[in-house]
């Protein structure tokens, strides 16, 4: 009887007699992209969980690549209908999408062909979807073409080293926004001050009897009002309220905007946020390092207007020695000081699961050694973790392993994939003096308290 082989090329699946297998080598994901390409929905059910996973990252390459090739061939047609005003009509029906997605399309893909060229090869290369390049290429739109093909260079040095990972849209849109800051410092500012003259509030109707409320604010207020709303929303839900975080987060937010009184009263500082700013920045001195904790970079002069807010709290981080305060008090106590909870919360900024963008401010103190393992309660052995990563870590199939020295985060999943992500604090930014790093805006006029520890 023949031995037969299973041989995965561009046809797709074969079995062939071992002696006529073609000597063809292609690298596990090619092959993995291929058998995706082929599947049934029957065959997908008989996979293990190692092999969905491993489906689920061909899929996600060629999405990203089929996105590549999309914007090539709307950028082809472009060109030969003379860039037409009914180029994206025409893209539309064959797409199956409304007129206003195939333009937006269309205007990515003159982004990408003409002024980003290094990151549609990433798209083609199966790295970056587009959808993440959208939010890339929007970011640039107010650059011109130098401007922009900069941008493109300099985000694609930092994907090749390894200093930005392509696995979260939204730290790439932060990494393209510090990279657009400092192509386009003045202009950045204006267009941000324009934006902020846009704000506004609109009404989405959806389905089944519901709407969207959806306000377009300063990214500092929205932050706050969202913070307090949070804070309110979690008091309620501690009194044993049987409604969901989101659903009482909802109505206590229709209940302020009608006027009526939610019978919570906001803790303290509920509405703190974060702004990081060096100090050589805050005094005008420069126009870089600025950041809000949960949302990303903010250009320099809307940072000092925040900061020249009457709202505004000036707080100077000061290290162990300058400042003599209890940064570890070892097996003494099992919840931190305000001293290391504040230390903290400024030093990760946010919480250190990777894609995670909860402020580290409102969000949990974690013994990264467990205190029941004989872990300390210091800033070396803390880290902060919003409440689902929270639990997540003590999951006996989920590993997050956190090097606060570092700012590195290494995510481990119960397929035993290792997913390894670099934060870059806020006050690292820039190297300003160290005893006037970062700013903390709140209502109350404050120092804003940490989240209770866990």
């Amino acid at each position: 009887m023949s031995e037969f082989v299973q041989v995965v090329g561009p046809a797709g699946v074969m079995f062939l007699p071992a002696g006529q297998a073609p000597a063809v080598a292609f690298t596990p994901e090619e092959q993995a992209e291929i058998r995706c390409r082929t599947f049934t929905g029957e065959q997908v059910a008989d996979l293990t969980a190692e092999q969905v996973i491993e489906t689920l990252a061909a899929a996600r390459r060629i999405r990203a690549h089929t996105d590549a090739i999309e914007a090539h061939a709307l950028a082809r047609l472009d060109q030969l209908r003379g860039q037409d005003r009914y180029v994206a009509d025409e893209a539309a029906l064959e797409l199956r999408v409304s007129r206003h997605t195939a333009a937006l399309r269309l205007h990515r893909a003159r982004q990408l062909t003409q002024r980003m060229p290094r990151l549609l090869d990433a798209m083609e290369a199966g790295e970056v979807e587009g959808a993440a390049a959208g939010r890339i290429t929007d970011t640039t739109d107010m650059l011109d073409d130098q401007q922009a093909r900069q941008v493109d260079t300099q985000l694609a040095e930092k994907l090749d080293s390894g200093r930005v990972s392509p696995t979260n849209p939204a730290n790439l849109a932060r990494a393209a926004r510090r990279l657009v800051e400092h192509a386009d410092p003045d202009g950045q500012a204006e267009r941000a001050r324009q934006a902020r003259a846009g704000r506004k509030v609109e009404l989405l109707p959806g389905e089944d009897g519901m709407s969207t409320l959806a306000a377009d604010l300063p990214a500092e207020v929205a932050a706050s009002a969202y913070a307090r709303i949070d804070a309110m929303a979690r008091t309620q839900r501690s009194r044993g309220d049987a409604r969901t975080l989101d659903q009482l987060r909802a109505d206590i937010h229709a209940d302020l905007l009608l006027g009526q009184d939610p019978g919570i009263t906001a803790p303290q500082a509920a509405a703190t946020v974060f702004l990081h700013m060096p100090v050589d920045t805050a005094l005008g001195m420069s126009d870089t390092g600025c950041e809000l904790s949960g949302y990303g970079p903010l250009p320099a002069p809307i940072a000092r207007q925040i900061l020249a807010s009457r709202h505004s709290v000036w707080r100077k981080v000061l290290t162990d020695p300058a400042s003599g305060a209890v940064l570890d008090v070892g097996r003494k106590r099992y919840r931190p000081t305000a001293a290391i909870r504040d230390l903290i919360a400024v030093r990760d900024a946010e919480c250190t699961a990777p894609g995670c963008h909860r402020p580290a401010q409102h969000s949990d103190y974690d013994h990264l050694q467990g205190w029941h393992h004989n872990g300390t309660t210091a800033e070396t052995n803390g880290g902060a973790k919003c409440r689902w990563h929270h639990a997540l870590k003590d999951h006996p199939q989920w590993s997050l392993d956190h090097e606060p020295a570092s700012g590195t985060t290494t995510v481990t999943t119960p397929t035993g994939r290792c997913y390894t992500h670099h934060r870059r604090p806020p006050a690292e930014v820039q190297k300003p003096s160290i005893l006037d790093r970062p700013t903390g805006r709140t209502t109350s006029g404050t120092d804003p308290p940490g989240d209770p520890p866990f």
